[in-house]
Formats: C-alpha cells, sequence, structure tokens
C-alpha cells in the first residue's frame, strides 16, 4: 500500500509561529541566493515559480533583488508532470538569462528548456515540489563545502569504471553498464559556474546506464515519485526497458501515467517512456526519506532509479516523462569495488 504525504506543498513544515516561519524562510533563500548559485550583482536572473510554491519564489526573488536589480520573478501554469516542457515564453526567456532558480510543482531539470538554456551558459537550480518544510529544514541545511569535498574523493572512484551491479536484501539483482566519463558530481549544492544545473537540495551523485544494457529485476521499496511506499514496487527490466511491474497497489496508477505519456509520442518513441533513464545514490547526510523525490534521492546511503527522458544525459529516449524511484539499503558494485554496503558508503 502506498501513503501519500498529507502536506501542502506550500505549507508542510511543522507549526511555527508567523515569524519564526518568516525567519527560516529568509535565511534559506538567502542561503540559495548567496551560498549555493553566488549570484553577482550584474547577472541577470529569472526565479520561475508557480501557485503551488509562489511563497518559496517570492522569498527567493526578495533575497535576490537585495544583490541585482536585474531579477524577473515569473509566475507560470504548472506542468502536468515531470519532464514536461514550460510554457514557449518561459523557455525563452531562460536562455538569455544568466542564473535561472526554478522553484515548482513540477521538475524542469530534463527539460529542452533547460539543456537549451545551460548551452547557451546559464546556471539553473530546480526545486520541483519544493515546500516549506524540504526548504527550511533537512537537506537544505546540509554543509554544501564538505559535501561537495565528499562528492569529489567519492567521484575520483568512479573513474574507468564499467560495470554496475546493485543488489538489495529487498530482491533487487541488476546488472549494467555505464560510461564512466558521464558520472555527473555537480550536484552538490554549488553552483557557480555557466552551465551548471543542480537540484535543492542537492546532494547525489548521477549517470545514465548505457542504453541496453540494464538486466535484471529492480525492488523500489524506499518512495515512488511523491509516495512512500509501504510495500515494494517490483520492476522487472531486460536490455535497459521496464518489461513488466508488479507487487504494490499503485502499479497500475503508474502504468496509466505512462501510457499517457507514451499517447504523445510518435509510434517508434512510444515504448521509450519505459526506458531506464539514470541511476544515482545519494550523499545528503541531513536528507530525509519523506515521500518527496526532490530530498528523497538525495538520502545518504540510497539509491535511485528513474524511468523515462535520458536525453538531457545524452540519451536517446524523448519521452517526456522522467519519474524516480529510491531503494533502502542496497549494495552497489562498480567493477570490483564495493561503494555501497547495505546502505553504507564504503569509500
Amino acid at each position: 500500500m502506498a501513503k501519500k504525504k498529507e502536506q501542502d506543498e506550500n505549507h508542510g513544515s511543522p507549526m511555527l509561529e508567523d515569524d519564526q516561519i518568516e525567519k527560516k524562510l529568509r535565511a534559506s533563500a538567502r542561503m540559495v541566493v548567496r551560498t549555493c548559485m553566488q549570484m553577482r550583482s550584474y547577472e541577470n536572473t529569472l526565479i520561475i515559480t508557480d501557485p503551488h510554491t509562489s511563497q518559496i519564489g517570492q522569498a527567493i526573488y526578495e533575497q535576490a533583488s537585495l544583490v541585482s536589480d536585474r531579477v524577473l520573478l515569473l509566475m507560470m501554469t504548472p506542468t502536468h508532470q515531470h519532464g514536461d516542457e514550460p510554457p514557449g515564453a518561459v523557455s525563452e526567456l531562460m536562455r538569455k538569462q544568466q542564473l535561472v532558480i526554478a522553484p515548482t510543482k513540477f521538475s524542469l531539470t530534463h527539460t529542452r528548456a533547460t539543456k537549451v538554456a545551460r548551452n547557451e551558459g546559464a546556471r539553473i537550480a530546480t526545486l520541483p515540489g519544493i515546500n516549506l518544510d524540504i526548504f527550511t529544514e533537512g537537506g537544505m541545511t546540509a554543509d554544501f563545502a564538505k559535501m561537495k569535498d565528499d562528492i569529489t574523493k567519492v567521484g575520483a572512484l568512479l573513474k574507468r569504471r564499467r560495470n554496475v551491479k546493485v543488489t538489495s536484501e529487498g530482491g533487487t539483482d541488476l546488472e549494467f553498464e555505464v560510461e564512466h566519463r558521464r558520472w555527473k558530481l555537480e550536484d552538490n549544492g554549488i553552483c557557480n559556474r555557466p552551465g551548471q544545473v543542480t537540484n535543492l537540495p542537492a546532494g547525489k551523485i548521477f549517470t545514465m546506464p548505457k542504453e541496453g544494457t540494464m538486466n535484471g529485476k529492480m525492488v523500489i521499496d524506499g518512495s515512488w515519485d511523491s509516495t512512500l511506499l509501504e510495500e515494494p514496487l517490483i520492476l522487472h527490466i531486460k536490455d535497459g526497458m521496464v518489461v513488466e511491474l508488479e507487487g504494490n497497489k499503485i502499479s497500475d496508477e503508474i502504468k496509466t501515467t505512462y501510457e499517457r505519456a507514451a499517447s504523445r509520442l510518435k509510434p517508434k518513441e512510444k515504448e521509450d517512456v519505459w526506458t531506464v533513464a539514470e541511476f544515482g545514490f545519494g550523499m545528503n547526510p541531513k536528507a530525509r526519506l519523506m515521500g518527496n523525490v526532490l530530498e528523497d534521492e538525495k538520502v545518504k546511503g540510497t539509491c535511485y532509479f528513474a524511468i523515462g527522458d535520458n536525453s538531457t544525459l545524452g540519451g536517446s529516449s524523448h519521452a517526456k516523462i522522467h519519474v524516480t524511484g529510491v531503494l533502502k539499503e542496497p549494495t552497489v558494485h562498480l567493477d570490483e569495488m564495493v561503494i555501497l554496503q547495505a546502505g553504507e558508503i564504503t569509500s
């Protein structure tokens, strides 16, 4: 059975006095602007928000406006799912900025708009599904400078390793290949160079599984997108594609979501929605498994897989859907090296 987190997108934090909430909100927004993005006074900056995240967008705008008078706050209609493209006018504005910060209900990370903007030199932070609790507690309170060092150290161990094996006591047994040059180490909370993209809260290492190489069984026992799982979701993988789902009452709901995404694609592209698009593991010691993908996939000691679009990672699937499932306490082998042992980072 799945259990949705029963909290409003803007009001998910514990009950606090209004002045306490405002103080925490300002502090987090200031950290985003000054520590994470290291915003300069001369930079053109776009903050994208929607009705679900407007309070956080407004707080970031106010702090950014203390640094520069070149700040634009844009309210857009929410997209329908992670990976959907924003309206064309938003995409056009994104590519003209030095800095984009996007607290929105659904993720803009794996979109063509983000890819084009970063190719034009924008550095971008996305905060999909952000709420007050996530913005002011947990993973956002991490020491990002230290976490950046930790990610760099672990990243050095990934060089020249190609074969990955993931197992878990829950029944996961997967093998696949990666290209060692494609490991992404930028999701560390410090986004200060042109072309960089990060999530906030940050803290993961990830890559694209080599297409067509993954085979085995994946048992998602942590969370799926915005749902904490009380019973596992089992995905059977063949040649890099999900061929069967079972084991959880939300399986039918997931199938319906992916079928809907496939219906918007050309006939030859419909199967691409089932591509295993991304693999990564969390590095944020403050992150909590809470039923929100933004924080869940950063929890130190977990790993995750995303299904759908891998085009922004250099792949061939333009599925326009990208949903993540988190595994608790996995064991991850990279060639002969164990990088995670039952949820403990061994390096």
